[in-house]
């Protein structure tokens, strides 16, 4: 199903709808038609139908095809429920028994065509409330234990009312509703007992089923997973009523883990149970599983979807909003689509030949689609495990940003391939990752994170490959950095840094301030954690205070001391004037010193600098910098700063030293 948002200036804006699919691009029809010839099959029994799959996996959408399988006027009647109807009733048993006893009634037109047996049903339900009043007598008045007559029920109802009701007319007039109920029973036979009305309630409802002239009543439950504990279980509960019931289907939509935190919830106790055939103890756990499966006789999984399957399902989505859902040349692509996916073990996607032929000359109006599925889809299937939802999420995501840097006016700023990538790597990559990333960006004066070139190039190569020789400003190969040899062991860094296009060179500014809506890495920086801020405050306490923490400093991972970094870093750029040096240098010296990968750091710093305006003491004091390539830098720089400065001081200092004649030492000339 596809929504068309409208921006400002009446563009549209492609939305794809988190309801359940009015088009089937999972296959996942073929397990609706399975349940529903299921159904058909065992028409003269109860069958109770668990479909189930991960949070977003397309069980609402199978459910909904199950419901269009039964046309309303049909000989099996399709009644459907949401969990969260029953959220908040004070018991939702009583609520779903009298919601499929009124929808029955109702979609029949049994009012009229079966009086005698809707009354009496209908005042079942009513004394299963009063039992709710009794103290939550309702699960055992379903079960028929223990076996207490009417009159015991009464009392204990109004007693509890009496303890529990504080306000004095409500309690009165529940107690008299009690025992206007108790007289119209008593008008009855005699020797009246829950069996007895538990009794009468299943031969009205089979009575009921009988007179509106079906085959089957088919009772369709979704999102019990959302629901409290308590609601799902009083639900699962309720079910147990018709599980033995002849001509009735229940189908469930749930996630079992979910539904097995509920049982947990609700049963805090469970005893360890005796397993005959092996002699084993049955663990709590094991106990909840039980519960469900016994409860839901047939189970059908959803199955994630894989890195194929994803390429499909990301590309008919694409497509389906470029040229719309309703078009001949989608139906064509959607043909392909489900060829695909009748074959995902084979790895292949649909065929892009194929899919020029299907869209003839609208196949312009696709190709940006086509491409960034190809990008996207390796990421996304390992990123959302394949999770039908997430996948919408994340596309819904960058449409709505890319429509909100167009309002804003960032015109081609932003482009839509490297924001994918860039969104991908803040979504899907673990978090120390991608700050990472975004933190030297955006205290980088270009925007580039060097380690992204470094990991494009292994990822390009492949990791068990050399990486080609680095030639770049921070002059380290991916080999001798611990960030890249770090990253090249995480499968989705690896997955990630291989999606085209690249981002080595890109700044990444401009996408850190259109995703600020998360996080802002581009204003003033996180708080640092409490450790740190204690070693911030001696590194910035001058020469001996930061040489006196060269031990703490080291005692830090690489990811500490970058964080702190950036924040040292950020404090030289702040400095009023560079003529001394900036009070945040000495700690800047000794983090360096503690951690050499960030030696090309440190000559970014160095390279900021204004030439014109920098004091004598950034003419030494670099000998901590050890590795060949940032000292090349640094002797380049030197250079620079002595032909291009127009500071006669620096020029001097920076002239290169020769020996003083009669060999007693060196000497500034």
């Amino acid at each position: 199903m596809e929504d068309r948002v409208t921006t400002a200036k009446g563009s549209p804006l492609g939305y794809l709808s988190d309801q359940e699919t009015k088009v089937d691009l999972l296959n996942n029809e073929a397990i609706a038609k399975t349940i529903v010839r299921l159904i058909d099959e065992t028409v003269d029994s109860a069958v109770t139908i668990g479909v189930h799959g991960d949070w977003g996996a397309g069980k609402s959408s199978v459910l909904e095809m199950v419901e269009k399988a039964f046309p309303e006027d049909g000989d099996v009647l399709c009644l459907k429920f949401s969990g969260w109807q029953f959220q908040g009733f004070e018991d939702a048993k009583i609520a779903l028994i009298e919601g499929v006893v009124n929808g029955l009634i109702e979609k029949r037109s049994l009012a009229t065509k079966a009086a005698d047996e809707v009354k009496r049903i209908l005042k079942s339900v009513d004394w299963l409330k009063v039992a709710k009043k009794g103290g939550g007598l309702a699960l055992t008045a379903f079960t028929g234990i223990p076996l207490i007559g009417l009159d015991d029920l009464v009392s204990s109802s109004i007693e509890h009312v009496k303890n529990l009701v504080m306000d004095k007319d409500a309690r009165e007039a529940a107690i008299k509703s009690i025992e206007d109920f108790k007289r119209e029973k008593d008008d009855e036979p005699a020797g009246r007992s829950v069996p007895t009305e538990i009794r009468e309630f299943r031969e009205a409802y089979k009575e009921l089923i009988k007179k509106a002239g079906i085959k089957r009543l088919v009772v369709l439950i979704d999102d019990l997973d959302r629901c409290l504990p308590q609601t799902a279980i009083e639900t699962l509960e309720a079910i147990r009523l018709f599980v033995l019931w002849d001509k009735t289907a229940f189908i469930v939509g749930a996630d079992e883990g979910m539904i097995e935190i509920a049982v947990r919830d609700h049963f805090k106790n469970l005893p360890e149970i005796d397993v005959a055939s092996n002699n084993a103890r049955e663990s709590g756990q094991n106990y909840t599983r039980s519960y469900l499966e016994k409860l839901l006789q047939v189970p059908f999984r959803i199955p994630a979807l894989g890195e194929t399957e994803t390429g499909i399902y990301v590309t008919l989505l694409l497509f389906g909003r470029a040229l719309g859902e309703q078009s001949p040349e989608f139906e064509k692509l959607l043909a392909l689509g489900r060829a695909a996916l009748s074959k995902p073990w084979e790895g292949k996607g649909i065929d892009h030949d194929a899919i020029k032929t299907a869209v003839g000359d609208r196949f312009a109006e696709i190709v940006d689609a086509l491409n960034m599925a190809d990008r996207v889809s390796p990421v996304l299937a390992a990123g959302t495990k394949g999770n039908p939802r997430q996948i919408k999420r994340f596309l819904n995501a960058l449409a709505l940003r890319l429509a909100v840097a167009h309002e804003r006016g960032f015109g081609n700023a932003i482009e839509q391939a490297h924001l994918a990538k860039v969104m991908l790597a803040e979504m899907f990559l673990h978090q120390t990752v991608f700050d990472h990333i975004a933190t030297t960006a955006a205290n980088s004066e270009d925007g580039i994170c060097p380690e992204i070139a470094l990991i494009e190039k292994v990822a390009a190569v492949g990791s068990t490959e050399p990486a080609p020789a680095n030639d770049e400003k921070d002059g380290a190969s991916e080999a001798t950095n611990p960030v890249i040899d770090e990253w090249k062991t995480r499968p989705d860094v690896m997955r990630w840094a291989s999606v085209k296009p690249d981002l080595g060179a890109v700044s990444l500014k401009p996408y850190l301030f259109v995703i600020k809506d998360r996080k802002n890495y581009l204003g003033s920086a996180a708080p640092l954690p409490s450790k740190l801020l204690a070693l911030l405050e001696k590194l910035l306490g001058g020469d001996m205070s930061a040489k006196g923490a060269l031990a703490d400093v080291k005692n830090l991972n690489l990811a500490e001391a970058v964080l702190i970094f950036d924040v040292l870093r950020r404090k030289v750029r702040e400095a009023p004037n560079f003529d001394v040096r900036p009070a945040a240098m000495p700690g800047v010296a000794v983090v360096v010193e503690a951690h050499p990968p960030l030696q090309g750091r440190y000559v970014d710093i160095l390279e900021a600098l204004p030439p014109d305006r920098v004091g004598l003491w950034v003419a030494s004091g670099h000998a901590f910098v050890t590795e060949a390539a940032p000292k090349a830098r640094i002797e380049a720089l030197r250079e620079k700063w002595r032909k291009a400065t127009k500071n006669q001081l620096l020029r001097t200092e920076l002239e290169p030293k020769r020996p003083v004649r009669g060999g007693r030492g060196h000497g500034n000339v």
